[in-house]
C-alpha cells in the first residue's frame, strides 16, 4: 500500500512540476511529459483502487 500511496504522489508531483515548466517556458514538449504523466498517475490510482477492492472482497469471502 505504501508503494501505491509513494507511487500516486511522485507522479502527481511530477506531473504538476512539467506543467509549471510549461508555463514558464511555453514549450509545449512540457506539456505533452505533464499529459504522459497524468495520464500514468490515473492508471496508478486505479490500480491502487482495485488492491483496495481485491483486499476487502478477500477479506469478506
Amino acid at each position: 500500500m505504501l508503494i501505491f500511496r509513494l507511487l500516486f504522489g511522485l507522479l502527481l508531483v511530477a506531473g504538476l512540476l512539467c506543467f509549471a515548466m510549461y508555463l514558464g517556458t511555453g514549450q509545449a514538449v512540457w506539456r505533452r511529459r505533464g499529459m504522459v504523466i497524468v495520464k500514468w498517475t490515473i492508471l496508478a490510482a486505479i490500480g491502487f483502487f482495485a488492491v483496495l477492492i481485491l483486499e476487502r472482497l478477500a477479506l469478506a469471502l
